[in-house]
């Protein structure tokens, strides 16, 4: 269960509104930012990168590249994000001077192992006090198989240490499906001898393979198994950063509580495996159409445009839980205020993210007068219920914290959110977004 106790840090003030209104440009998806950092890194030449996000996260990915010899600048003339340049060293990084730290940033720590993995000196890699509690073995298994030397600590959570060189190929069948595990021993696969293959066990967020393919690198995807055969060589390229789908379900779900509510969004990263968030809030009753349909380097991408009516409620299970596993704290955050409520179900995974977002959801909801069963892997949300504003808590959960801001859209009185900074790990200017669209 999350600490109750007050969370260091700012604290946001969001009083209730008639509706949602407006455009909202929404900074670079994170999951493709952080990837592009890392390859660019290991390319041969610079790459560019417009609206890379301005999420903290990536910004502790950067600094990572940084201290493994990879200059990097940020272009000033652009609004948040702005265009960066990565100055890429070809595969051979160098030695970092100090113990590399991730931050906040589970996605730098386990896809950066997989390329320190493949180099021939040794690494350290840190994290700040909740990424310290967070998982690593199931980076730490397929990478020791390949033959790298990994020691953590206990319950292999982080700091790693790893101790590079000579990898082999192996074919991974990992029992949970994670993008961030895949896309970790491709790039280890890179650095291997012979064919890598991760086999999952369902279908997950493909944005690891699609920026190999842009850098250059021949990849095979079959089904729920994705091949790349090592000694390949990336090249640099200059590439668009689309809009992050999982910040814009925020102002997607704002809008779902107020019908006549309309919000349009450009821009936005639309990769089949990400979309499936669209499918489940039509199905709970918001009306989505999408304009401008384009690829970018491998990427769809197009404009969101929202309007609310009925919010309905449903069920998210299975490989949804999956697919969904970022959206589903805002999802939850605002069922209460549907006709149906909200069933989660198969989403042990919330337990080990930022914060251990079952309780997080259900202790915040519960201190707005709302009924939550938790459960184990999920929880249940009854519908038509009536929440008031109360006093708050991120949990040092940036989607937490973004999560009650929009459900404070609809209490009854002012909604206080302490902690409220931990919205910069992915989206630092939410809460102003947020004001500006209020009705």
């Amino acid at each position: 269960m999350p600490d109750d106790s007050k969370h260091e840090g700012s604290s946001v003030v969001v009083y209730p509104a008639n509706g949602v209104r407006g455009m909202v440009r929404i900074p670079g998806d994170k999951s493709v930012s952080h990837r592009y950092a890392m390859l660019a890194g290991i390319a041969e030449g610079v790459s560019r990168f417009h609206n890379f996000s301005a999420a903290l996260d990536c910004a502790s990915t950067l600094d990572c590249m940084a201290n493994l010899g990879c200059e990097w600048k940020r272009s000033e003339s652009e609004g948040e994000g702005g265009t960066i340049e990565v100055h890429g060293v070809g595969p051979q990084l160098s030695a970092p001077s100090r113990v590399l730290d991730c931050g906040n940033s589970g996605s730098t720590m386990r896809m950066l192992s997989g390329i320190l993995a493949g180099q021939d000196f040794s690494s350290e890699l840190c994290g700040d006090e909740s990424l310290s509690r967070r998982p690593m073995a199931r980076i730490i298994t397929p990478l020791a198989e390949m033959g790298a030397k990994i020691s953590s600590s206990e319950g292999g959570r982080p700091p790693l240490k790893i101790q590079g060189g000579p990898l082999k190929s192996i074919h991974y069948k990992p029992e949970i499906a994670s993008a961030q595990v895949k896309s970790c021993v491709l790039f280890a696969g890179l650095f291997a001898e012979g064919e890598t293959v991760v086999e999952e066990p369902m279908r997950t967020r493909d944005h690891g393979e699609i920026a190999l393919r842009a850098f250059g690198a021949e990849i095979e995807r079959k089904g729920n198994a994705s091949r790349i055969v090592g000694g390949q060589r990336l090249r640099a390229i200059e590439a668009h950063v689309p809009g992050d789908l999982s910040s814009a379900a925020f102002f997607l779900c704002a809008a779902a509580l107020f019908p006549g509510s309309q919000i349009t969004l450009p821009g936005i990263l639309m990769n089949p495996t990400r979309a499936r968030l669209l499918d489940i809030l039509m199905q709970m009753g918001l009306k989505v159409s999408v304009a401008h349909l384009e690829e970018h380097h491998g990427e769809l991408v197009g404009t969101i445009e929202a309007r609310g009516a009925a919010w309905r409620g449903g069920l998210i299970a299975g490989s949804d839980t999956a697919a969904l596993i970022d959206e589903i704290p805002v999802l939850a955050a605002t069922a209460p205020y549907s006709e149906g409520g909200l069933e989660v179900r198969d989403g042990k995974e919330l337990r080990v993210k930022e914060s251990d977002r079952i309780s997080a959801v259900a202790m915040n909801l519960r201190k707005m007068g709302a009924e939550v069963e938790e459960r184990p892997d999920g929880m249940r949300i009854p519908g038509g219920q009536r929440l008031r504003g109360a006093e708050l808590d991120s949990f040092g959960d940036h989607r937490i914290a973004m999560a009650f801001g929009v459900a404070a859209l609809r209490a009854e009185g002012e909604t206080t959110i302490r902690g409220a900074d931990a919205a910069g790990v992915s989206y630092p200017a939410f809460f102003k977004e947020l004001r500006k669209i209020a009705d």
